[in-house]
């Protein structure tokens, strides 16, 4: 019988981005490589457990679901993260950031300084710059200041980042020109918490990173993993936790997040086929695409 691998999902580290493994393991991702494998028959998906400890119960757990996790875990975990608002006496200081993730799709956030970009890498953001650092508090207070003052907003849907990554423009100064405007437009408001530093106006950006420069359309996104299920595909950029895979109908988008639950197996492991053409077997959502030169209305 194939030894199982369970994924605990996409890491980005110095040298790029990696998938990790229970126990520690770690699969680089760099462009070009093929990423195979299957899931294993006989089980379903799995709660990943909270904060480092296991499910209790074994919970199943939607096979579309992006957390992978059941509802207990799901809100112990949460309970404790910063998103929930609740931890008011962490000590570290946090960042405040402006990120761009395709034409008009910005977002404000917050991130504790010690993690440097990694969050904005994690989520996939084309450029970003910092807008301030200070306490836990000042930052959640400033965060706030901007969706209430310029309706900003604080998280962006997974789908339309998608849908722009392949007709991005062409430059950084192009890429980072909303974020220039908004940055200038949040230093312009009052009520800045004084415990919070303004940061000066510093673009990064992302494009190179991800592999996004030239990047094909993609024909769609796997829905969710099934027993059984085999993908397969040459991996051609990678942003945030998305594995853009070239495959036999084309680029498919891979969401590793729903990797995590699942008992995987090297592909063939089973006797199944893995050739190009019948080795992506796993449920795929396609992206309409309008038929050229048709008109939609008379005007």
């Amino acid at each position: 019988m194939a030894q199982t691998w369970r994924c605990s999902g996409l890491r980005w580290a110095a040298g790029g981005p990696e998938l990790k493994w229970d126990g520690g393991r770690g699969s680089p991702l760099p462009r070009g490589k093929r990423v195979a494998f299957e899931v294993a028959e006989g089980g379903g998906r799995t709660c990943v457990g909270a904060r480092g400890n296991a499910c209790p119960v074994r919970a199943a757990v939607p096979e579309r679901s992006t957390g992978a996790r059941c509802e207990d875990c799901a809100r112990l975990d949460r309970a404790h993260s910063v998103a929930a608002d609740t931890i008011a006496d962490d000590p570290r200081p946090y960042h405040v950031y402006l990120a761009w993730f395709g034409p008009g799709l910005l977002k404000v956030g917050i991130t504790a300084e010690e993690r440097g970009s990694a969050r904005l890498l994690e989520q996939g953001a084309i450029c970003f710059s910092w807008l301030g650092l200070g306490p836990l508090m000042a930052a959640r207070r400033s965060e706030e200041l901007l969706r209430a003052a310029l309706r900003v907003p604080d998280r962006i849907p997974y789908g339309e980042k998608r849908a722009v990554r392949s007709a991005l423009p062409g430059s950084a100064a192009e890429r980072a020109a909303e974020i220039a405007e908004l940055y200038g437009r949040a230093l312009a408001l009052r009520d800045w918490p004084e415990s919070l530093h303004r940061e000066p106006y510093r673009p990064v950006d992302h494009v190179d990173v991800f592999g996004l420069a030239g990047l094909p359309a993609a024909v769609g996104e796997v829905s969710g993993l099934v027993a059984g299920g085999v993908v397969s595909g040459e991996v051609v950029a990678v942003a945030g936790p998305d594995l853009h895979l070239a495959t036999g109908r084309g680029v498919v988008v891979l969401d590793t997040r729903l990797m995590t639950g699942w008992e995987l197996i090297p592909a063939g492991a089973s006797g199944g086929d893995t050739g190009e053409t019948g080795g992506f077997t796993v449920p795929v959502r396609e992206f309409r695409r309008e038929a050229p030169g048709v008109q939609e209305g008379l005007f």
